[in-house]
């Protein structure tokens, strides 16, 4: 009998997935929109989400330690990208802003770079936050059980 504690987290788990799921459509669709391939850098993104759906669609049709560790290597990747796209987008604004006022300098550079609506220097965080809810997702996943078999009450199908 499955205990009130692993439903919960059964659905916990599912609806993670789900959220996850919905952010790496959402945030294609936009990069894909914005034509957010202009150059290798900004196809990272790209790629990632779809190594993501490749690690989730193994983990869907087979549940076990190789495709769990699978979707985690993923999401640390996501993670890195979500941190080296807000660096990247700093850097092209503090680019534009010094074509635009070529004597800013200090405090005022960074005030005017963080002001600039293009390109957004946090949407690449997106990358991150969804790093962060796969993270939860494969959290204690049942696939890492002792043996790797998966109990009954945490099977998350």
């Amino acid at each position: 009998m499955i205990s009130d504690a692993a439903t919960t987290l059964v659905a916990l788990r599912k609806l993670l997935l789900c959220i996850l799921l919905i952010g790496m459509t959402g945030t294609l669709t936009e990069l894909f929109l914005l034509n957010h391939i202009e150059d290798l850098w900004q196809l990272i993104p790209l790629v990632l989400i779809g190594a993501g759906y490749v690690a989730l669609g193994w983990h869907a049709l087979r549940r076990s330690r190789g495709s769990i560790a699978a979707v985690q290597l993923v999401m640390l990747a996501y993670i890195a990208s979500g941190g080296l796209g807000m660096f990247l987008h700093y850097q092209a604004k503090v680019e534009f802003q010094l074509e635009v006022e070529p004597g800013l300098s200090g405090s005022n550079l960074l005030w005017q770079v963080l002001q600039a609506k293009t390109p957004p220097a946090l949407a690449p965080g997106v990358m991150a936050q969804l790093g962060l809810i796969g993270f939860a997702y494969a959290y204690r996943h049942p696939a890492f059980a002792p043996g790797g078999r998966i109990l009954e009450e945490n099977r998350d199908e």
